[in-house]
This record gives C-alpha cells, structure tokens and sequence, in this order.
C-alpha cells in the first residue's frame, strides 16, 4: 500500500497493487500504459489519450515531478514504512529543522563565507574555523535561511558557542 499526495495538496489517495492489478482509493484503476522511449509513456484512460514525460525522480524524499500533456504533476509518496512511522508519530525526524551550528572545537574565524539573509543547502560551506594550525569548514547540517550570524571575521570562540542561526 502507498499513499500519494498530487501537487503537495491535503488529499491523499491510497494505492495498492493486487495480482498485478492496481487498486486506487480500493476501486480498481484500468488504464494502459504504452512506453514512447525512457522516459516518456502514453497513457489511455476512461477513453482520453495522456502523453506523459518523467522530468525528475528524487528517490530519497520520494517525490516525483511528470509532465502530462503539457501540465507539470508532482506526487509525493508513501511507503510501507513511511506510513508505520507516521502512526508512530515519529515520521519527522529525518526532517528536522536545523536551528543554529555551532563551533565543534575552540578556534578562531578565519572567514565566515555567508551572509545574513542567504540561503544554504546542505552541506554548504559556511565558515572556515582555524584551529590546532589547521583550518575546518563548517558545513550546513540542513537546508535553511540563515536569521543571524553570531560571530565575525577574527573572533575566538568556545566549543559549543553558537556561530549561526537559522
């Protein structure tokens, strides 16, 4: 069983396959599918002809992005797991929202690569901490804007002081 979400909308629809069958919402979802070349396929369904396109697959967030007679489509999808964890009340914690970084040694800022107002992705380097006669990039450990940066160019700081705020 998984459980789509079309365009990030409130609805989710249930689907499931059953002896190569697919079942939507539990009603049985008849359709044909014809493929065009890799990543494009044509689709009947209920009488009307769909071309659609594959633009982008990210497996990890399990969103898909299609592109179906001109109409951009993404579908967010839940697995098995996706859905135990959601009963659990657990399902946000790959998701969990960076709220500051912080220095991980005693050093200097040699050089703060930001700026207040930026946004970063994961993994961005941020700002160069030179410690023990080496120099440390700290990286972004999410994605996020950043609200305040703590610290300036030649500070010493602790470790644990906060460098930067989300």
């Amino acid at each position: 069983m998984y459980k789509v979400k079309i365009n990030n909308t409130e609805e989710e629809f249930d689907i499931s396959l059953k002896e190569n069958e697919i079942f939507l919402n539990d009603k049985s979802f008849d359709w044909d599918i014809y493929p065009i070349d890799e990543n494009s396929f044509h689709i009947l369904y209920k009488n009307h002809s769909y071309t659609a396109h594959i633009v982008s697959i990210n497996f990890d967030s399990k969103e898909f992005v299609f592109q179906i007679n001109g109409e951009l489509i993404s579908l967010n999808l839940k697995d098995k797991m996706d859905i135990l964890l959601e009963e659990m009340g657990i399902s946000d914690l790959a998701q969990t929202k960076v709220n500051d970084v912080k220095a991980p040694m005693p050093g200097l800022i040699s050089d703060i690569l930001v700026k207040e107002g930026d946004e970063v992705t994961q993994g961005q380097s941020l700002i160069i901490l030179e410690a023990m006669k080496m120099e440390n990039v700290i990286k972004s450990p999410g994605e996020g804007t950043i609200s305040a940066i703590k610290v300036s160019k030649g500070d010493s700081v602790e470790k644990n002081q906060i460098l930067i705020h989300f």
